[in-house]
């Protein structure tokens, strides 16, 4: 492997000068707070830009940075377009309400909940009814690296076949899960569908969502053109993960719809 110096990835320029995503730094809880919430909203926006919603299916979470006990999350049944600042929710491990006027998502609390409870490293988390997502959860078979895009998953998704195809309302369901999120990124959720989580940023679980959305989309229309998809050799298949699937690069993949965004729905600041 190439040694990368002080540098994240092979995409950090080696110029400190040129212009670069940085995440910042915070000196206090409450401006990582509004960090947090601001980009957990952006990151609502783009599942309606990426058109990942349906009807009121979907929920992203992202722990608090001062009470990592709590969770804020989109509001139930509010299009990820509307969501903004003022109608975000934070909700405990018992899907109370502790902040925000809206209820929340029933689905949401029992996996979400879950996940965070069991996995105190897990920053955030993203799931939603997605039409390529769902179709491949039907498979019950994980994603196979035939691009380099799918190489980003390879060895660090699973596939859960507990509560499969169940509506995942019941405590007892949330545990099963969770249990599968042990040091991988994202879930195919047989006859369900897709989850990611994130030990990074709300930015890198919600970019590796829309990725694993449309890395289904690709082996869908490759297996239905009849010829057998030609996968990628595990060595480099690997070595792809290692530079193009991390926490960070999912992080910087989301910096560019996130100002995009930013800067066409101010909206999403009230």
């Amino acid at each position: 492997m190439p040694d990368l110096g002080n540098r994240q990835s092979i995409y950090e320029p080696e110029q400190p000068d040129l212009k670069f995503p940085v995440r910042p730094e915070f000196e206090t809880a409450a401006e990582e707070r509004q960090y947090r919430k601001e980009r957990l909203v952006g990151a609502c926006r783009y599942f309606a830009q990426q058109g990942l919603d349906y009807g009121f299916a979907g929920h992203l979470t992202i722990r608090d940075p001062e009470r990592p006990e709590l969770y804020w999350t989109n509001p139930m049944a509010v299009h990820f377009a509307q969501v903004r600042m003022s109608n975000l929710i934070l909700v405990d491990h018992d899907g109370r309400v502790v902040e925000g006027e809206y209820a929340v998502n029933r689905a949401g609390f029992v996996l979400h909940a879950a996940v965070h409870e069991q996995h105190p490293d897990i920053l955030a988390m993203c799931h939603a009814h997605t039409l390529y997502g769902g179709a491949f959860a039907a498979l019950g078979r994980p994603l196979e690296p035939i691009s380099q895009d799918a190489c980003a998953f390879y060895e660090d998704h699973v596939v859960i076949t507990e509560e499969a195809g169940q509506v995942a309302v019941e405590n007892p369901a949330g545990p099963k899960v969770a249990a599968a999120f042990k040091g991988v990124k994202a879930a195919i959720h047989q006859n369900h569908g897709l989850l990611t989580a994130s030990r990074h940023s709300i930015e890198s679980a919600a970019f590796w969502f829309a990725a694993l959305e449309r890395c289904c989309q690709q082996q869908l229309l490759v297996e239905a053109s009849g010829h057998k998809p030609i996968r990628v050799p595990e060595s480099a298949a690997r070595y792809s993960r290692e530079h193009v699937g991390s926490e960070y690069i999912g992080w910087l993949h989301f910096q560019p719809a996130y100002e995009q965004i930013a800067a066409s729905q101010p909206d999403m600041f009230q």
